[in-house]
């Protein structure tokens, strides 16, 4: 039998109507999972940023401001060192620095390799990526081996043996303070530091262009250490 018109219209009329749509429902559990994703970033990324600020609250505020003055005692030192080896004792401008160009930065690098001098590194210590108890590790290990540079420039002159002997003894000093805070933190490392190979100086220009040296990069790895701890006690 054929249907009527108005059996027609309305079995179409379903169909002509539109149908709930099932994409919300489908894109719901991947909305909660970028967010969930998004508030896991974003609490990563806080913690990261103020882990340096919480871990600095465990080192004692008397024991960074004993830190920042030591530094400021030895950059006086090594500054006074690094002037009477390039000026020399007199006052007057030393004659090895006319002669050899010791006063040229460039210079003094090629001659730091070829004399095997080491630098210390602080890459531990940068506030950008700055890990508390290996920034110690490393201020110490760098003043361990600035301990073992002042010793290979025994003998340099006898005018300049007081400041290299108060110098020496300034580091010391600091290295120990920082060693005694990690071994109060329990952070302190199960074999000391080692100075590895020294280099061995065979003249007098050697030793003092060695001296030259060794004080300006001194000054640049105080510099930098001076920066971290400045912004631990800030924190």
């Amino acid at each position: 039998m054929y249907k009527s018109s108005l059996e027609l219209v309305t079995n179409r009329v379903p169909s002509l109507l539109p149908r709930p749509s099932a994409e919300p429902a489908a894109r719901s559990p991947m909305k909660l999972i970028a967010l969930q994703l998004l508030l896991w970033h974003s609490t990563l990324w806080i913690l990261q940023t103020t882990a340096p600020l919480a871990l600095a609250l465990d080192l004692p505020q008397n024991f960074l401001l004993k830190c920042l003055e030591q530094v400021r005692k030895i950059q006086a030192d090594s500054t006074a060192l690094q002037e009477k080896l390039v000026r020399g004792t007199k006052g007057s401008r030393n004659m090895q620095c006319a002669t050899h160009r010791l006063c040229h930065p460039e210079e003094l690098v090629l001659l730091g390799h070829s004399l095997g001098i080491p630098q210390a590194r602080l890459s531990r210590c940068s506030s950008q990526t700055l890990q508390l108890m290996g920034c110690l590790d490393q201020l110490h290990r760098g003043l361990f081996l600035y301990q073992g540079l002042l010793q290979a420039l025994a003998g340099v002159s006898p005018e300049l043996a007081p400041t290299v002997d108060l110098l020496h003894l300034d580091i010391a000093d600091f290295a120990t303070n920082i060693w005694q805070q990690m071994e109060d933190l329990g952070v302190d490392p199960a074999v000391k530091p080692t100075q590895g190979t020294m280099p061995t100086f065979t003249s007098a220009f050697q030793r003092r262009a060695g001296g030259v040296l060794v004080a300006s990069n001194l000054q640049s790895f105080l510099e930098g250490a001076y920066r971290a701890l400045h912004y631990l006690a800030e924190a």
